[in-house]
């Protein structure tokens, strides 16, 4: 695990009592070294974590988008928490949750593709992303401390052992697995893994309360009250939702979905085929895309009334 630590101490001194002039001295006394003593400095904060030189500065340029520290603030995460990171692809915050989680003797449990639901070039395309994820984290465990790992999908089994973490976070996932139908599935297996008292966050892009709700997710645009429902019905309380990543300049209505706005920022169709008069400069300026931020909770167990 991380930790940061100073040595405190002073070099040996020598001390030589001369009679003068260029005479040699006449008593050499030697002090003796002080004890070495180490002083552990304690977990770094989320902000060290977002500043660290392990990030690159195309991540960094998107912090002002994603906010990692804001909404990790926001989701309760303590550097001493065991958290599961659903799907975290690339690792963009992974980078910041490993080194803050081993800092601070926590534990990072990365829930990664289902290798045993792909086939043929794509499970090999999944296997090696996956080999490339765990060597960034493996190459510097003193950094990122040692993660572990789970599967998520609509086939896989617990993301964690029963009601033993923390923290349940998601990032822009939410419309994946209602293309896939089984976005119930991951509430459920996250209410599972999670203590009592523990949190979900949810970060996702937004859909217009007045837009209609493609149950397949196919935009990549969600309402607030779908993803709520869907917490509720797996026994999750909403405890609150943060502006944090909002952006009023998206309309959530773009010929491409949210896929149109960068950082993608896809200017065909599948086909190669573009809209008529499509500005592709309109979309940049608009920037990413407008993201719920949603907070919940596992209830905490009550206690049982007393037998009279």
């Amino acid at each position: 695990m991380m930790k940061t630590y100073w040595m405190l101490g002073a070099s040996a001194v020598i001390l030589a009592a001369c009679s003068g002039g260029n005479e040699a001295p006449t008593e050499t006394v030697e002090a003796e070294t002080p004890p070495v003593e180490v002083v552990e400095s304690g977990p770094i904060t989320l902000a060290d974590a977002v500043a660290g030189d392990w990030r690159s500065d195309e991540e960094k340029a998107r912090d002002g988008w994603r906010n990692p520290a804001e909404t990790l603030e926001f989701f309760e995460v303590s550097a001493s928490d065991t958290v599961v990171e659903i799907w975290p692809g690339g690792g963009r915050y992974t980078n910041v949750l490993a080194p803050y989680l081993a800092s601070g003797d926590g534990q990072l449990i990365a829930a990664v593709w289902d290798v045993n639901v792909f086939e043929g070039e794509r499970l090999a395309r999944i296997e090696q992303r996956i080999d490339d994820f765990k060597a960034v984290y493996e190459a510097d465990a003193d950094l990122f401390g040692t993660l572990e790992y789970s599967a998520f999908s609509a086939q896989s089994g617990p993301l964690a052992a029963p009601e033993s973490v923390d923290a349940v976070l998601t990032f822009r996932n939410v419309h994946n697995w209602m293309g896939g139908d089984y976005s119930p599935k991951f509430f459920d297996d996250a209410f599972a893994a999670l203590k009592p008292g523990g949190v979900l966050g949810v970060v996702e892009h937004r859909l217009p309360s007045s837009a209609e709700q493609d149950p397949r997710g196919a935009t990549g645009y969600v309402h607030e009250d779908f993803v709520k429902a869907m917490a509720a019905a797996s026994g999750f309380e909403f405890v609150a939702a943060s502006e944090i990543n909002a952006n009023p300049a998206d309309s959530a209505d773009h010929p491409f979905g949210v896929w149109t706005l960068p950082p993608v920022s896809r200017t065909t169709d599948r086909e190669g085929n573009a809209p008529e008069d499509f500005d592709a400069a309109r979309y940049v300026e608009i920037g990413e895309s407008d993201r719920m931020t949603l907070k919940f909770v596992k209830p905490a167990e009550t206690a049982s009334e007393p037998v009279e």
